[in-house]
Parts: structure tokens; sequence; C-alpha cells
């Protein structure tokens, strides 16, 4: 069987030629005379590894001096108690706009050790717009230690196109759109980003943190769970998880070959306008989200039919175009467009949509 276009939410498809250059390395790293999977995290060749993959993050999402890289483990689900653990230790308090299940779920687990202001929730419509709070319903930054956000909400597809007016430093989860489209990490004390949407297999987790904000956390808070004991070991402290971050690197060389992270946003700009400009000139489809909080990697539609939902999810996985059922809150599709995924796949989606909707109007 040729391969498919995967539009899963994650893990997600990679780039072909990362997966090709890690098939002929398998065997042997370099001339290691072993594979990336057997040797120690403690060798030099897996510390060249390591430290070319913090190099290259750097480089490509322009981090400043003044801010650690970490290769974490856990997803960004035990970030939820991370970021709390280790930023709430001040006021023991935070801002957090609800914004998706995973703003929901992550302010859940903070409000386990802090006090959790909701500053704004999208519940009311199904999570389908980024709500937008005047700056005076936020805290003063000496009232809270951060202000949480989701900048992108891979189920319910938005995305933050404007940051929140906030004073307080801020954090986001950039999971599903990291190196996406170009962020500007000196706005931010803290970014976090599982990897398997658009930098790598699932296994490990890209922390960039302000150096200021890793110091001592919450009494009682594990070794594990402390920023500076990661930090001060250079993601080292204890076995990471090797062959992730040696398809992490492979994946970040392959955005530098792409021209960057401002090269790929084009490319991703012109990917989600096909999808979008034909949901809104449908008489089948439609699309879920507020227009001008569309998501650029995952993008929701809906039939209005259960049941003719069903049936092109299925018709479509048999066309080669799998992993289109949408979340179970939302109902319908959600293709998940990220970085890996060519303009001929979501040209081939869209041709495929315009044949579905000829038969099935």
């Amino acid at each position: 069987m040729s391969r498919v276009y995967n539009f899963s939410a994650g893990p997600s498809m990679l780039p072909e030629e990362v997966l090709k250059k890690a098939q002929e390395e398998m065997l042997e790293y370099g001339d290691a005379g072993m594979s990336v999977m057997e040797m120690s995290h403690r060798s030099k060749a897996f510390d060249d590894i390591i430290k070319e993959a913090e190099r290259l993050v750097r480089e490509l999402m322009n981090v400043p001096d003044n801010y650690k890289v970490m290769f974490l483990q856990g997803g960004g689900s035990t970030q939820f108690a991370m970021v709390p653990l280790n930023l709430g230790v001040k006021c023991r308090k935070a801002d957090y706009i609800i914004t998706g299940q995973w703003a929901k779920k992550a302010a859940a687990e903070a409000e386990k050790f802090i006090e959790v202001n909701r500053v704004a929730s999208s519940a009311d419509k199904t999570f389908s717009y980024i709500p937008k709070p005047d700056a005076s319903a936020f805290s003063s930054k000496d009232e809270v230690d951060y202000c949480y956000i989701c900048y992108n909400n891979t189920i319910y597809g938005t995305r933050y196109t404007e940051l929140p007016k906030t004073e307080a430093t801020l954090i986001a989860d950039i999971s599903s759109n990291a190196m996406s489209e170009v962020i500007d990490v000196s706005k931010f004390g803290l970014l976090f980003a599982g990897a398997q949407k658009n930098l790598g297999p699932a296994g490990v987790v890209l922390v960039i943190a302000r150096e200021d904000l890793i110091g001592e956390p919450l009494p009682g808070t594990p070794t594990m769970l402390t920023y500076k004991t990661h930090a001060d070991a250079d993601s080292l402290y204890n076995t990471p998880p090797t062959y992730a971050i040696y398809i992490f690197k492979l994946v970040l060389e392959w955005i530098k070959s792409k021209g960057g992270i401002a090269e790929l946003q084009k490319i991703n700009e012109d990917k989600a306008k096909l999808l979008y400009d034909y949901l809104d000139s449908s008489k089948l489809f439609k699309g879920t989200v507020a227009a001008e909080d569309r998501s650029l990697m995952n993008v929701p539609f809906v039939t209005g039919d259960a049941e003719l939902d069903a049936k092109f999810v299925k018709e479509a996985a048999a066309a080669g175009l799998v992993n289109l059922k949408g979340h179970r809150t939302v109902g319908g599709m959600r293709a998940s467009i990220y970085n890996a995924m060519p303009v001929e796949g979501v040209k081939a989606l869209v041709d495929f949509m315009k044949k579905f909707e000829a038969e099935n109007a």
C-alpha cells in the first residue's frame, strides 16, 4: 500500500525526507557502530545530537540568550502541573483563559496547587472562538504569577491572532502550532510543546523558559517536576527520550532546509486558505470556527448530518485521506494540516470534498 495523506491531530505525519534519513541511519548512526536507539545518552554521539537540536531551536525560533531550552518528557499534560509548581511561587495565583479542552484541563490541574482566576471562556459556543477580554478583566501583574493561554486549539480549530492584553508574564501551550508560524519568544515567560504534531514523534516535550523564572518551586515539588533540575543538567538529568530527540533534530534540519519558519508559515497560510475558501463556498460542508479566529493547523468542518459525516470519513479513508474524524465534542470532521502535510494533500482533500458534495448534496 502506498503512503496515505494523514490528517491526524497527533501523532501526525512526518516529512518523508525525515523518515528516509532515519531509515538510512537506523542500523548505524554516523560512525558510532550502533543505532541512536541503542546509544547511551552520556555518549559523545548523543551529546552532539541534543546540542545540535537545541542550537537549531534557538536559531529557528530566534530564542533570546536569557532563555533555557529543555527537552522533557510526560507530554504537554505534565506541563499543566509543572507550570504552576514552578512559576506559581510568589502570588500563588494565575489567570487562565479557557479556549478548549486543554486550557480547561490545565486550569483544573493548576488549581490543585494555586488559585486560578478564569478570566474568560469560549465554552458558551463550544469553544468556536477566541475570547478577547478587555485589559481590565485581567489581574494586575502584582496579583498573579502569570497568565496562561493555549495558543492554538487542536480540537476546536481556533488560534490567537492577537495576544491577550495582560501585564502578567504570559505562558503558552504551543503544542499544535510550534514552528508553523513565527512567534516572538520574548513576549512569553515560557512556551511548551508536545512534539507529536509539528516537531517530531511522541515522547519529547520542548520547553523554552526565561531564566529568571527557573528558581525554587513550590515546597514538595518532585525533583523530576522541577525546571531547575533539567535546566541545570542540560536536559540530561535522567535518560531522556533519545530517539525522539534525534527525530526532532531531523525535523528541525528539514524546517531549516525549507527556508525556516517564516517560509513554512507562508505555505501553511496557503494550505489553510485552500481549505477555508472551499468551505466558505460549499453548500454541503461548513466550518465551525469564527472566521477571524481560524487555525492554520486544525480545520474542523461538518455537514450537519451525522450519518453523512460518517460516510464521508469512511469514503475519504478508502481514497487515502485518513484520520479525518472530528473530536467527539465537535463531531463532523477535522483536517490537521501541520507543517509536514504537503499542499498536494490539501488539494487532494478539497478535490475529494467537491466530488463527495456533487454526489451527496
